[in-house]
């Protein structure tokens, strides 16, 4: 929802976050606290949007019905591994773009991330400016999971798959950070690398979370012992992996039109 905000809402006064749609109540708040941040999180919502389409393209589903949020079909509303994916790819996809707007000095509340700890390999050193993974993570998942810790909002279930699929998002995000260099030197030897940490693109990431949503897990909630848990449906003997992209509904099979779940069909495309 937040990708159709007009550009010429301003958002540098606090009451302009309550013209923001789809935000529950928690968001609002820290968007009143932190302004300078909602630009970044909308400009977040566009490339979701963008890169859901593009990673999808050659699929069956692909993504279009991600342009009617908030009002979602059964496509993205029922738990399914279709939503799996998008949640997975907005939660990574705010830290991404968080963690890379400290970079460009686009934020005020942050600037380059940390240089590592340990020592780089003989002709290369630390310098650049390191994206700021951990501010990325830690104000992203303030505001991509505040739905989700809401008491009223949806069935518990459906909020743990949420909760969880988002997780994985970041994950693949930290596993993106890779050691980034330019070369010094007369006319180009090389002879000096400078190096920084810096994460891959969102399309790379996205990639990476098409792999987990062709894989994806079902589960059911089911009590085990005094709470209930999301297990796998048909192997319960194991925990769900904290790598691994679950849902509670079966997908139709998109092949043919149907409105109601998202479903342009593949004819004619």
């Amino acid at each position: 929802a937040l990708s159709k905000t007009p550009s010429a809402l301003a958002l540098n006064q606090t009451q302009h976050c309550k013209q923001l749609e789809g935000l529950v109540v928690s968001q609002v708040q820290l968007c009143r606290s932190n302004l300078e941040l909602m630009q970044t999180i909308i400009q977040a919502a566009r490339e979701v949007i963008k890169t859901c389409r593009k990673t999808f393209s050659d699929m069956r589903w692909n993504c279009s019905s991600i342009e009617l949020a908030p009002n979602y079909l059964l496509d993205l509303e029922r738990g399914t591994r279709e939503s799996a994916f998008v949640y997975a790819l907005s939660a990574a996809a705010i830290s991404h773009t968080i963690a890379r707007a400290c970079t460009t000095g686009d934020l005020p509340g942050c600037s380059c991330g940390p240089i590592p700890g340990e020592t780089p390999g003989p002709g290369y050193r630390w310098g650049g400016c390191a994206d700021n993974l951990n501010y990325g993570l830690i104000m992203g998942s303030k505001f991509s999971d505040a739905p989700m810790k809401m008491k009223k909002s949806g069935s518990q279930a459906n909020k743990l798959m949420h909760l969880h699929n988002s997780e994985v998002g970041r994950q693949v995000l930290k596993a993106s950070l890779e050691m980034k260099c330019k070369c010094h030197g007369v006319s180009g030897s090389c002879s000096i690398k400078t190096c920084w940490k810096g994460l891959q693109e969102l399309r790379d990431i996205a990639l990476d979370l098409k792999n987990k949503y062709l894989s994806a897990t079902k589960v059911v909630h089911r009590p085990m012992g005094t709470r209930k848990y999301l297990v796998p449906k048909d192997i319960d003997i194991r925990p769900v992996k904290e790598t691994e992209l679950i849902y509670l509904q079966s997908s139709p099979d998109f092949c043919m039109k149907n409105e109601k779940v998202g479903s342009h069909g593949t004819q004619d495309r």
